[in-house]
């Protein structure tokens, strides 16, 4: 018989690998389905199962390919994926490996723009008590945008019309593509270490959610809130809302109506100047008008008129008000005498010396009085003592002993013998006596006859 040439599980494996890789019906397809099962694993890949009504088919998406994703999947979402079947040879089992993927049905850049907003929303990036308010009268405005749009065209020609005194500082930037994000963040650290503008205007004329996905990056918008500087974020045209105007200080429609809301009219600062200047002189005429008035006044008052008059009226008020504080300083002096006599009188009437003297005596008497009672008491006790005592002498065993009785103990003498009972021919007992002790050896027991 031959030998049979048997193969491992491994290269089983490995050939039906081989075949559906080299399958191009197989490799670089589209699937349609609902997403099922996913995990997003520690190590960045994307574990989950494509199903529809006719069946289910385990993916993979490694990490290389899934950072690309403009949103997040997750579990019910339908999507598009884009890939190739292959054999996972440590199982045994085919899988598909996504290599790109996007909702079906719904715009991946608008999906992962909502979802983004969502959650800078729940952050309270967005929040209105965290935005400031613009500086009333800025001097330099900063504006981050490119250096060749009409954008920039715009923003400069009406600062300039509104106020000429403005001065601009021009940070040029991508406004699109991949380079354009990072550009703008850039833009704003630059721009807040400078420290020398007032506001800053950030954006870009309109274009398609594509063209303006620079402004709905994370790091645009984290640094627009991050910004020390009041922003005014004017993207696109006044349909047009991206997630940096909704973590800018301000939104402008416009990139011309940014340039608007940054800087006041210098028409309208000279008339308020003027208005004011009004104002300032109708008050200072006031104030000049009430103090001349007041000086007129003070001149025609007899202290000025008739100095010496007036000095003598308040001699004489001072004479009136001394006569009247000596007059008080008498009569509380009178008050204080009789309120002294009178607590004087008091004090004799409850005088310490006849109060201990009268305390004394109390307390003798009482001594007195206690000595008697303790003598009694004394006396009662030591009769009941003495009728104790003799009592006690009655009901002595001893004085029973001494007219002629005994008392009988077993051997150990811890026990008292009431009955023959008790003992055995034989025993040894001990008869205790008045003046001593016996120590005697039963040698018959006689019992008394009951009648």
């Amino acid at each position: 018989m031959e030998p049979v040439r048997a193969l491992s599980i491994r290269d089983v494996n490995r050939l039906i690998k081989m075949k559906l890789e080299g399958d191009s019906g197989l490799q670089d397809i589209w699937l349609r389905g609902e997403i099922s099962n996913f995990t997003f694993h520690s190590s960045g890949h994307m574990y989950f199962t494509l199903k529809d009504e006719g069946g289910r088919l385990k993916c993979i998406m490694f990490a290389s390919y899934n950072q690309r994703l403009p949103f997040a999947p997750k579990d019910g979402m339908k999507v598009l994926a884009r890939g190739g079947i292959s054999v996972y040879e440590r199982d045994g089992a085919y899988q598909f490996y996504a290599t790109a993927m996007q909702p079906d049905g719904v715009g991946s850049l608008y999906l992962a723009y909502e979802q983004l907003k969502k959650k800078l929303e729940a952050e309270g990036l967005f929040y209105d008590g965290v935005k400031r308010e613009l500086p009333r009268y800025p001097r330099t405005v900063g504006v981050i945008t490119s250096p060749t749009g009409a954008a920039v065209r715009d923003i400069m020609i009406t600062l300039e019309r509104r106020n000429p005194g403005v001065h601009v500082l021009l940070y040029p930037v991508s406004v699109q593509g991949k380079a354009a994000a990072p550009s703008i963040v850039k833009a704003i650290k630059a721009m807040n270490a400078l420290g020398e503008a007032d506001v800053l205007i950030v954006g870009r004329g309109g274009g398609s959610l594509e063209e303006l996905w620079a402004f709905n990056e994370e790091a645009v918008a984290r640094a627009i809130r991050a910004s020390l500087i009041p922003v005014i974020s004017a993207v696109g045209h006044e349909t047009d809302f991206t997630i940096s105007d909704f973590a800018a200080d301000l939104r402008a429609a416009t990139p011309t109506a940014a340039a608007e809301l940054a800087v006041r009219h210098s028409g309208e600062l000279k008339q308020r100047l003027v208005h004011l200047e009004q104002r300032m002189g109708k008050s200072l005429g006031g104030l000049l008008g009430r103090a001349r008035e007041r000086w007129q006044h003070a001149a025609r008052s007899p202290y000025f008129t008739q100095p010496r008059r007036s000095l003598l009226v308040q001699a004489e008020r001072l004479d009136r008000l001394r006569d009247r504080l000596q007059y008080r300083i008498q009569s509380k002096q009178a008050l204080a005498k009789e309120r002294l006599s009178r607590l004087s009188g008091r004090l004799n009437a409850v005088n310490p010396n006849q109060q201990a003297a009268f305390a004394r005596k109390r307390m003798t008497s009482a001594a007195r009085g206690l000595e008697l009672v303790m003598n009694g008491i004394l006396r009662q006790r030591q009769n009941q003592f003495g009728s104790l005592v003799r009592h006690l002498d009655a009901l002595s065993p001893l004085k029973v002993m001494a007219r002629g009785y005994s008392l009988v103990y077993d051997e150990q003498e811890k026990r008292l013998i009431r009955s023959i009972n008790e003992v055995q021919p034989g025993d040894l007992i001990h008869v205790r006596l008045t003046d001593g002790k016996l120590d005697c050896q039963v040698w018959g027991i006689h019992g008394e006859e009951q009648t």
